[in-house]
């Protein structure tokens, strides 16, 4: 693990000085780097990564007229990144224009059943029990995500911004492909053994119809508008970023009956109590389904206005709920807030450039607001109450909750590296005690 967090440090130190020299840059500059993370739910990554900016004469620096961004990189639980961005506020004038291109396969999808606390969760059948179940992919299904994204913004009258944009989420669904994974295995004792999931017993119950169990094709169209008066937009000390929009999903030909509407609203606020050295920052937001049928699938991915990062995953994991399992709250509306205090112990400068460490102690918390309601026709006997998301309202709208303190090592107070510890408060969120998140910046 030091040796993980020693090469995202000198990556990001790389990064940095290729582009935050004191002259002034003009043209091109452009690196290849590592790409090196640890996701207690997706394991450890590795692969490469290219972000390529152009200043041109250099009157902008140290803003960028255009920014290419890629990346290639997988990780030990079998999770892909795929992904090509481009960014600029000077293509079109006084817009910025955002663009991705993403592909995502992940051969072991977290599924943990819908309505979050309604679903019972039982370790024992990924590590031991009944071996008609016991298995590391009891709880997972295949899901493979291709996306794409033109997303506009521009100014109504500051700090007041439009946001408008077109995108297609393409998912390709199914259970485990447990011959496949079985192929990456020599010992035959750590192979994957062909059994039934919860996956495969939803789409046996009902509770995920034939025409969403292989999942689709959504193109999307979205709008909102955005109120912005951080002092900067990266690790901001002050100000608000709030946001609220609609995304309207199609659906064509088989899956005519999934067209939907959503509706996503955020509001982050950055409170300076000691300047430059400590602050309160806290994050409230919500994903409701307002209209329109909208498939299982859909419900694990939350929207967003323009892409700043590669995932943005249901609630759960390291980019919303830390501490608690990916996507273990799945339901049609979702809500969800982070409360951190962000802190600079001490700042040192190395060369030309300044450090501060910091330590971030958070609470985050995540609910179930729109709940999931039994299915016309799904098998009701066969069901044990116990594993039944649809009886009674025990728990159904009790707050998910996780906590844990994070370290953060900065240069030029641009480039963040974070190493997030988080628990769980309830093991029916996560059987682990310790979760570790290694990733760049702050989660929001």
């Amino acid at each position: 693990m030091k040796k993980t967090i020693l090469i995202l440090l000198l990556s990001s130190c790389a990064l940095t000085l290729s582009a935050q020299e004191n002259h002034i840059r003009q043209g091109w500059t452009f690196g290849v780097l590592p790409s090196v993370a640890f996701d207690a739910d997706l394991g450890f990554q590795y692969g490469a990564l290219t972000n390529i900016y152009y200043f041109g004469d250099g009157s902008t620096y140290p803003e960028y007229l255009h920014s290419f961004y890629a990346e290639a990189a997988y990780t030990t639980k079998h999770f892909g990144i795929f992904r090509f961005a481009y960014d600029s506020k000077y293509l079109i004038p006084k817009h910025r224009l955002s663009v991705d291109i993403t592909y995502l396969p992940d051969q072991m999808c977290d599924f943990y059943g819908f309505n979050g606390y309604q679903s019972h969760y039982n370790a024992a059948y990924s590590t031991q029990g009944d071996p008609a179940y016991i298995s590391r992919a009891y709880y997972k299904y295949r899901r493979d995500l291709f996306r794409f994204s033109a997303d506009l913004q521009g100014e109504v009258s500051r700090p007041w911004y439009w946001n408008a944009g077109i995108g297609l989420l393409h998912f390709g669904v199914g259970p485990v492909d447990v011959d496949r994974l079985n192929k990456f295995t020599k010992k035959e004792d750590k192979k994957l053994p062909d059994t039934v999931t919860l996956f495969d017993r939803y789409v046996d119950l009902g509770y995920i119809k034939p025409g969403e169990a292989a999942g689709g094709s959504h193109p999307y169209l979205h709008a909102g508008i955005t109120f912005d008066t951080r002092d900067r937009q990266q690790n901001p000390r002050s100000g608000i970023h709030a946001d609220a929009f609609f995304t309207y999903y199609a659906g064509f030909g088989k899956m005519g009956d999934y067209n939907n509407v959503k509706f996503n609203a955020a509001w982050r606020h950055y409170l300076p109590i000691v300047e430059n050295r400590l602050t309160f920052a806290y994050r409230v937001g919500a994903q409701l389904n307002v209209a329109g049928n909208s498939p299982f699938y859909l419900n694990t991915y939350l929207n967003q206005l323009y892409m700043q990062r590669v995932v943005y995953e249901g609630l759960g994991g390291a980019n919303s709920v830390r501490g608690i399992m990916r996507n273990r709250i799945l339901a049609p509306g979702v809500a969800f807030a982070n409360v951190e205090l962000r802190t600079q112990l001490f700042s040192f400068k190395v060369g030309k450039n300044m450090f501060y460490v910091g330590l971030n102690p958070f609470v985050d918390a995540g609910m179930v607001v729109q709940p999931y309601e039994r299915p016309e026709g799904s098998v009701v006997s066969a069901v044990p109450a116990e594993y039944d998301p649809f009886v009674g309202n025990n728990r159904l709208y009790a707050p998910h909750l996780g906590g844990g303190c994070g370290l953060k090592v900065a240069m030029n107070d641009n480039f963040v590296l974070s190493v997030d510890w988080a628990t769980a408060f309830d093991k029916q969120d996560n059987s682990k005690f310790s979760n570790l998140y290694i990733k760049m910046g702050y989660m929001f």
